[in-house]
């Protein structure tokens, strides 16, 4: 059986720029995760306040129709008058419901103007986090050059990428 030699300290000088060059990757990837994560959740929300948007303005629709229905209806019977006294009362209820209809999809109007514009907020929120996604992912990679190139401008190219990432992660994070 063959002995396997291990040879330990060769060619492997300490390098302590290395080490904080290792820390900064490190954190930026940290921050990464972070911001990958919250990125994410944004378009989740953004996606599910468009849907309550569309869900609002659906059930706008489906209400100006009716209001619209009982303006036709309370119409015809004035038209068809056979019975006065019983067209009246069709005719009074067609628009008290018309008036109605009228107030509700107002309200629901209001409703559905106030997601569309949560949804803008959601999708400017998600573009500032994927923004801030990419410059980590540029600094976590400029930084790791360094490993194979042994150039120290690497990771301050990497440096300054990660910060502008973690200003706007913070910037998407706590808006």
């Amino acid at each position: 059986m063959a002995e396997v030699e291990i040879h330990t300290g060769h060619g492997h000088e300490i390098d302590d720029f290395g080490r904080a060059v290792g820390v900064t990757v490190g954190i930026i990837g940290i921050v990464l995760a972070l911001a990958t994560i919250s990125a994410h959740r944004a378009h989740s929300a953004a996606i599910i306040t468009r849907t309550e948007a569309n869900d609002e303005w659906a059930f706008y629709q489906a209400k100006k129709g009716r209001e619209h229905l009982n303006d036709v209806a309370a119409q015809l019977a004035e038209g068809l008058n056979n019975d006065p006294a019983r067209v009246q009362a069709m005719i009074a209820k067609f628009r008290t419901d018309r008036d109605r209809y009228a107030h509700e999809s107002e309200e629901i109007m209001d409703k559905a103007k106030a997601r569309d514009a949560e949804c803008v907020h959601q999708e400017h929120r998600a573009l500032r986090l994927d923004m801030s996604e990419g410059f980590l992912e540029l600094g976590l990679v400029l930084s790791s050059l360094y490993f194979l190139s042994k150039r120290r401008f690497f990771p301050v190219l990497g440096s300054i990428a990660g910060v502008a990432g973690a200003l706007l992660f913070l910037w998407g994070f706590l808006t």
